[in-house]
């Protein structure tokens, strides 16, 4: 938490994106509740890329969880000030567009360059670019509360944020499709039978849960998590012969890795 000077005193501020660390996991926590913990404003979208270019300069985190202050995970656009015509609302269409470029487009740059792997803690609602950015993590866990709605097209809009990109490859084209042409919420079971997360638990034991799985992935060495969490990536695009060259090319570099080394003594040990 940051300050700022009001007369002759300092005011505690409040960072739209809190940081908490545990160990070699983080806790990124949207914290804008009064506006549904909308992503679109400047502030959270500095906060993001600064916790992602953080996370991979500190090679003692191996994974992060992301989850939304109060009862919604983020609620996407600020909807007031697209009524209003503030912002980036309020600017001519091709401003709009280098808005977006400029804007909202940084974060899902941002999460996919994130070298550790990223668990989202759905805790409410996920909705619009809040949907997406969901999809922009690695794995998700959801609370029974949680829903899922790509609901752009109810409000004449089409996902400017990426969300074509990722939704599909997470549910596939004809589900995703069937999210962005009607714009319908998905509740928490329907999300888990459609592979969008993978797992429901109940709302209180949200955190612990994804804590459990955080620590999971974290007990598993950085160098090869980071480098897993890469050729996973890469693969999702490239062709079998370029994903195999990427492998063949990290490989070397974790078998030349002291922790690698350790851990082959120590099972030989047994």
């Amino acid at each position: 938490m940051g300050v700022e000077r009001i007369g002759g005193g300092l005011k505690p501020v409040r960072e739209p994106l809190g940081i908490a660390t545990v160990g070699t996991v983080q806790i990124w926590t949207i914290n804008l509740p009064e506006v549904g913990n909308a992503i679109t404003g400047e502030g959270v979208i500095e906060a993001f890329e600064a916790a992602v270019n953080a996370a991979n300069a500190d090679e003692k985190i191996r994974a992060v969880i992301l989850t939304g202050a109060g009862h919604i995970f983020s609620a996407g656009g600020n909807v007031r000030e697209m009524a209003d015509g503030e912002g980036l609302f309020g600017l001519s269409g091709a401003a709009q567009r280098q808005g977006y470029a400029e804007g909202i487009q940084r974060i899902p740059r941002a999460m996919l360059r994130c070298e550790v792997p990223v668990i989202a803690a759905v805790n409410g609602a996920a909705v619009g670019a809040g949907c997406d950015l969901a999809m922009m993590c690695d794995i998700r866990v959801a609370a029974e509360s949680a829903f899922f709605a790509e609901s752009f097209v109810q409000l004449g809009l089409i996902p400017g944020d990426g969300g074509s990109w990722f939704l599909q490859r997470v549910v596939g084209y004809e589900r995703a499709a069937e999210m962005t042409f009607t714009g319908d919420r998905i509740d928490a079971p329907t999300a888990l039978s459609w592979g969008m997360v993978s797992r429901v638990v109940p709302d209180e034991n949200l955190l612990a849960e994804a804590q459990v799985l955080a620590d999971r992935i974290a007990r598993n060495p950085g160098h090869a998590l980071r480098m897993a969490k890469r050729l996973l990536t890469e693969s999702r695009t490239s062709s079998l012969d370029s994903a195999l060259t990427l492998a063949a090319a990290m490989q070397p570099l974790a078998h030349q890795s002291d922790e690698h080394r350790e851990r082959v003594a120590r099972w030989a040990s047994r």
